[in-house]
């Protein structure tokens, strides 16, 4: 690999564009959370019955994104994948502003966003909540060491940069199945209680952060006119193809387990079969959308020449997790609690009822504010740090891809 010269990001017309617009939808969702804050829950689509709603969905797909997005630093360290040691510095901005975006949507749905004083003084280690603050916090911590020691110009520092990388990819691990637990570990609600969710949250994280940090290096690479070569894309494409792939088998046994267990049976046809928002969200939006398509893309010819499939597939791929999240979240809610079992139960307090739910406009805009400001941290972090590297073309971070090229010249040149 050639040596690698980052630089700060140009100031140009579209980064100002973009601030611009990112800003913007940012302040909507500020205005999103105060309308809701002060009419009232009211004014949203969530009940007594579904207390989770949109914004929860887009909160915790970020904050399972945002572990993958470190992941892409972790294999160039962890891994020593040549290639991926270039983004580094940009993986590790970017997975704090991914969770500081998932943290900040999810913070402004509570309702009362100064209770979480109480949460962050008083702990309830019984609750996986509160086992979630210290995950989120430690996850801040240690990627901010991860990425001193790999911006420092000291030796001393930079020793520790393997050991600094180690730790951020082990802690992702701990935070993401911590995220996996909320709902693994959740025993009322028949659509959760099964341990199987923690490492299928990992798989998803994979594939999410992937797309995700996949849609921002080349949206950033293209609005500023750096090389950026298709084989670096078309690598992390295939990579993207795998995770997908490693998803959808974690979902698939996820369901098969349920439809083994008798007590879960009822809640798995309710979501698969059930002929409902959320079993059309599950097989045209997860399994079409945001796993074959993509699979398909990924590996087409023409991704090995053209970065539009790989950026596509990424966008599908987010596409069909909030799908995802959709169906486990609020399908989840929306089966009722199965209070006695073997028997029917029915009052005027909705027990044994389908509990309906629909996302008002505030819920969405909240939500999709969270992907605005993890964008806005990114962008605004690259024009006072130096984290992208001049140029990602083939011939400098590809060494593989050198040496071929360097073949090809020879060859012609005998010729």
């Amino acid at each position: 690999m050639k040596r690698i010269h980052y630089s700060l990001l140009e100031g140009r017309v579209g980064y100002y564009a973009t601030l611009a617009i990112l800003g913007a939808i940012a302040g909507a969702g500020v205005l999103a959370a105060w309308y809701m804050e002060h009419h009232g829950h009211i004014v949203t689509g969530m009940t007594n019955q579904i207390v989770w709603g949109m914004p929860h969905v887009f909160a915790v797909f970020l904050i399972v994104a945002a572990s993958g997005v470190l992941n892409v630093a972790s294999i160039g360290t962890v891994f020593n994948k040549t290639p991926y040691k270039p983004l580094g510095r940009l993986s590790a901005i970017m997975a704090m502003a991914v969770l500081a975006g998932g943290l900040t949507a999810l913070v402004l749905d509570l309702g009362r966003p100064d209770r979480l004083i109480v949460a962050m003084t008083k702990y309830n280690f019984k609750s996986i909540f509160a086992w979630n603050i210290y995950l989120y916090n430690g996850f801040f911590a240690v990627v901010l060491l991860y990425l001193y020691t790999q911006m420092s110009s000291k030796f001393q520092v930079r020793r520790y940069y393997k050991a600094a990388g180690t730790l951020a990819f082990v802690w992702r691990l701990i935070l993401t199945t911590g995220t996996g637990s909320i709902f693994g570990w959740l025993v009322a609600r028949q659509g959760y209680d099964l341990a199987i969710y923690a490492p299928m949250f990992i798989a998803l994280s994979f594939s999410f952060g992937l797309a995700f940090f996949l849609i921002m290096l080349i949206s950033l690479y293209r609005l500023t006119e750096r090389p950026l070569g298709n084989g670096l894309i078309n690598r992390a494409g295939r990579l993207l193809g795998v995770f997908v792939a490693a998803a959808f088998y974690f979902v698939a046994v996820q369901h098969l387990t349920n439809f083994y267990a008798a007590e879960h049976q009822g809640v798995e046809h309710f979501l698969l079969f059930g002929g409902n928002v959320y079993s059309f969200l599950f097989w045209a939006g997860f399994v079409l959308v945001g796993t074959i398509i993509p699979f398909v893309m990924v590996f087409s010819k023409s991704a090995k020449t053209s970065m539009k499939p790989v950026f596509i597939a990424s966008l599908l791929v987010v596409l069909g997790g909030l799908s995802l999240i959709y169906v486990i979240i609020i399908g989840g809610q929306a089966y009722p609690l199965v209070l006695f079992p073997g028997k029917e139960v029915s009052s005027s307090f909705f027990e044994g009822m389908i509990n309906p739910y629909t996302p008002s406009f505030p819920e969405i805009v909240l939500g999709a504010s969270g992907f605005a400001i993890a964008a806005l941290i990114t962008v605004l972090a690259t024009k006072v740090l130096p984290l992208m590297p001049k140029s990602l073309a083939d011939a400098d971070v590809d060494p593989h891809l050198v040496i071929k090229d360097a073949d090809v010249v020879e060859m012609k040149k005998a010729a």
